[in-house]
């Protein structure tokens, strides 16, 4: 937009004296004046929908202000910057968790908050029943070792007979062997007592198979590792 500049300084011919040609006031003196005028009127803007070239500039609006003065881009960027970042405090409140597959903390991400490492080798489980929030437990290297087993299986033998040789004495040294019962009369010594019954307690060792894994990690479900982040202030 051009500014008018005035071409002919009018009040210096009032200080002239009478008689000098430069006193005199010219037509084309005036023309030229008032040509400059239209010039730059005609390079102004409107006041009515103008349309503007170039880089136009104006004011930046306070931060908040809701009028019907000209937003700047400065504002406008401030203030979609700010409604995204009270969105995102509304969707992350204090105690809230936020996962990632980067370690970038939140702060650096949204601009706002206190963010710390949240739940390292752990993995998220619902509160409720016999679950708190906020209580741990467990161990990535809970897994069943391998191992053995021994059973005592006790057996009571409820008795039984048997037949056994016994040896006597008929007097004249000799001794002989018949079968249990068969003794008779009375010149019969025995010479070794025996028994036809017994009764037996039998204790039976079983020893069990090997059974489970060893190995650390071996009992984790299929899982994927991202970064998890604690809101705490």
């Amino acid at each position: 937009m051009a500014n008018y500049v005035k071409a002919t300084n009018f009040y210096t011919k009032d200080a002239l004296l009478t008689g000098n040609p430069a006193k005199i006031i010219k037509g084309s003196e005036i023309d030229d004046e008032y040509n400059a005028i239209a010039t730059a009127i005609a390079s102004k803007a409107d006041t009515t929908s103008p349309t503007f070239t170039g880089t136009p500039l104006a004011p930046t609006a306070s931060a908040g202000s809701n009028t019907t003065q000209v937003a700047t881009t400065a504002f406008t960027t401030s203030a979609i910057t700010t409604a995204i970042t009270n969105a995102l405090a509304v969707t992350y409140p204090v105690g809230s968790i936020y996962t990632s597959t980067v370690a970038t903390n939140p702060n650096s991400l949204f601009g706002f908050g206190t963010w710390v490492s949240f739940g390292a080798g752990r993995v998220l489980v619902g509160n409720g029943g016999a679950f708190s929030a906020g209580a741990t437990g467990g161990s990535a290297d809970a897994v069943v070792v391998s191992h053995t087993h021994t059973a005592t299986s006790p057996v009571t033998d409820p008795g039984h007979a048997h037949n056994v040789q016994l040896r006597y004495n008929n007097g004249s040294g000799d001794g002989y062997s018949v079968a249990a019962g068969a003794l008779t009369g009375s010149n019969l010594t025995l010479l070794s007592p025996g028994t036809n019954t017994a009764t037996t307690g039998i204790t039976v060792a079983t020893t069990v198979a090997s059974a489970g894994v060893s190995g650390t990690n071996a009992n984790l479900q299929p899982y994927v590792v991202v970064y998890m982040w604690q809101r705490t202030a």
